[in-house]
């Protein structure tokens, strides 16, 4: 199967899971993924639990990658890496600003290989500004944008988020959307591009309406008090019977007339308006009198925007993703253990066959990527190209 990013070559700098995701969708899309690791390999290899020989969590995001291990410190071994800067596309790199310029690789120096050459940064607070150089993790990224403050649970029983949100996010999408538009614009120009994603800065797209809100009346948000966050009735998640939860988000009218005829609340609660702590209350009184086997069928066929939350086990049986193929591609790992592969957001179209693919052995591709052939210089092809040309 031909796939869009066939062709397309792309250097990875990058470790653990922001950089080395935007790696794996690009890959998953046709690109020659070439990891680029310390000699003693990035740390994620090694973390809990194993699947193998390796981490299952460095098997799935680097499924499909080549790997090259090189200490980079060293002149020498640095050198040998300017061939491949000149027949590259992409550069990916999540360090802080300024560490690969002291290392003779930032983006001015590859640059001036090859100037067709897109060069992403993945950094928490970008490459300017005074939080420039701040250690940070995701955590420190969604509280410094202000999006924890908006559903963090309470000062005595405070609720850690569900996902790394800025890392994906705000690091890891930003960076796959900014590669592609970067290299249809090189179709135009013929030019490279330095592409500066801070995953702090990708969070406030997600707090449009609590900007849209604080903007425009100067009443700032408060934890839980959103339409989204707990300050209404028609979006909560409601304990059941069997201490399972009831996710219901009849936000819209229809919605939630249906909802309140599905569970039967009395008329007197149904206008949440007059007083949309009595309603809750009534409707998580009716939710807790039923078992979630109860209630599955009585919300189906209502119709409300309501349903049982999932464990991720259940969701990874849903007969809708299989019918979907979600999970049809396998990873496998050195033994011949195969798994799902790490779904991408990639579209079906995309997607391809029930291929398994393994991560990388550390420096597996040495040989065949650098064919023991070190070099000082190098002119790039890349900057001959015509501008119609990927």
């Amino acid at each position: 199967m031909t796939k869009p990013l066939d062709g397309i070559k792309v250097l990875d700098f990058t470790t653990l899971l922001p950089g080395p995701m935007a790696g794996l969708i690009l890959a998953e899309g046709g690109a020659e993924v070439i990891k680029i690791e310390r000699t003693e390999g990035e740390e994620m290899r090694r973390y809990q639990p194993p699947w193998g020989k390796e981490a299952v969590t460095f098997t799935m995001l680097n499924r499909g990658k080549k790997s090259l291990a090189l200490n980079l410190k060293n002149p020498v071994q640095r050198a040998r890496l300017l061939p491949l800067v000149g027949e590259s596309d992409v550069v990916l790199e999540q360090f802080r600003p300024g560490v690969m310029d002291r290392l003779g690789l930032g983006y001015e120096v590859l640059k001036a290989i090859n100037p067709g050459l897109i060069y992403c940064a993945i950094t928490g607070y970008g490459a300017t500004g005074p939080k420039r150089s701040a250690a940070g993790h995701d955590l420190n990224y969604v509280g410094d944008a202000g999006l924890l403050s908006l559903s963090h649970g309470t000062p005595e029983a405070p609720v850690l988020p569900p996902a790394l949100i800025a890392d994906i996010a705000g690091g890891t999408y930003p960076a796959v959307m900014n590669i592609l538009l970067a290299l249809l614009q090189r179709q135009h120009t013929g030019e490279g591009a330095f592409l500066d994603i801070a995953m702090t800065d990708g969070l406030f797209t997600f707090q449009y309406w609590a900007l849209g809100e604080g903007l425009s009346t100067g009443q700032w948000p408060k934890p839980g008090g959103g339409l989204v966050t707990g300050g209404t009735p028609r979006y909560q998640l409601y304990p059941t019977a069997d201490g399972r939860l009831m996710a219901a988000a009849p936000l819209e009218e229809k919605f939630w007339t249906a909802f309140c005829q599905a569970i039967a609340l009395p008329e007197v609660w149904r206008d949440d308006a007059k007083d949309p702590k009595g309603t809750k209350r009534a409707v998580a009184e009716i939710v807790a009198s039923k078992s979630a086997l109860d209630w599955a069928p009585i919300l189906a066929e209502a119709d409300c925007c309501c349903t049982i939350m999932q464990t991720t086990e259940e969701a990874l049986a849903d007969p809708h993703f299989a019918a979907r193929g979600l999970f049809a591609n396998r990873l496998v790992n050195e033994a011949g253990a195969e798994m799902p592969a790490l779904p991408v957001p990639l579209a079906p179209v995309f997607r391809g066959d029930d291929e398994a693919r393994s991560a990388p052995a550390l420096g597996a591709d040495n040989d065949e990527i650098l064919k023991g052939k070190p070099s000082t210089s190098w002119t790039s092809p890349r900057s001959k190209r015509p501008a119609s040309s990927i």
